[in-house]
């Protein structure tokens, strides 16, 4: 049965990887390797985990983790960068593989490159060759994902909230799926959130003693207030 390392790259103290108003990237790279890995392994994929949100998970730990394993594939997730920390204008999705591995990895790597740019329209930046060392020292097929760019304010705030994460984290899986053809996992009947009024009042008191009713019978309950026309 096929074996998936996921990893999430760097980690929370990973020193330089925030954007310039402080989003660190291992936010980004941990919520999209956990979504990619619950969809892995709702489609009967097993995977292997590198990382730990509990520390830095040094590089040399992580690929000796997925030789020892014997793992088929190791697909790193990044969030990229560029300058000096500031704000500019470079933007898209790019991804690397490395030069030693080109015929092994590239048909899965061109494939999740190309479906994730279809996907979420980003700019395509190309699939590259790079020395990384998660993609030189693995034994098998390894590519390293940069899905946008924490230094563009716009792709930085796409890569701050939690449905672009998603939807990263869902197409990698499945396009990994799709080249092991492999069925989709079933989609959740409805995900959904409603928000459910309970009441307007002109009484403060009132509005508050319509909330301790709610709590007390189990909801969630706040109160908001109405602008004046």
């Amino acid at each position: 049965m096929t074996l998936i390392a996921i990893d999430a790259g760097h980690g929370y103290e990973t020193p330089g990887k925030r954007s310039p108003d402080g989003m660190k990237e291992y936010e980004f790279n941990r919520a999209v390797a956990k979504v990619c890995k619950d969809q892995l392994e709702q489609a009967s994929v097993r995977t292997l985990q590198t990382y730990s949100d509990n520390r830095d998970v040094p590089l040399s730990e992580r690929t000796a983790k997925a030789n020892n394993g014997k793992v088929d594939y190791f697909i790193s997730i990044h969030a990229n960068a560029f300058g000096n920390g500031q704000w500019n204008e470079v933007h898209g999705i790019e991804t690397f593989i490395h030069t030693s591995k080109g015929q092994s990895v590239h048909p899965l790597a061109s494939k999740i490159h190309a479906d994730l740019i279809a996907k979420t329209g980003r700019k395509d930046r190309g699939l590259k060759k790079a020395d990384f060392h998660v993609l030189r020292e693995t034994h098998m097929p390894a590519l390293l994902l940069e899905c946008g760019f924490m230094t563009n304010r716009e792709e930085k705030a796409l890569l701050a909230s939690t449905a672009y994460r998603t939807l990263c984290g869902k197409q990698i899986a499945a396009s990994i799926l799709s080249f092991l053809n492999k069925s989709q996992p079933s989609p959740a009947k409805d995900s959904s959130l409603y928000r459910v009024q309970a009441g307007v009042f002109s009484s403060r008191e009132r509005a508050e003693q319509q909330v301790k009713k709610l709590k007390k019978a189990g909801f969630e309950a706040a109160i908001g207030t109405i602008p004046s026309q």
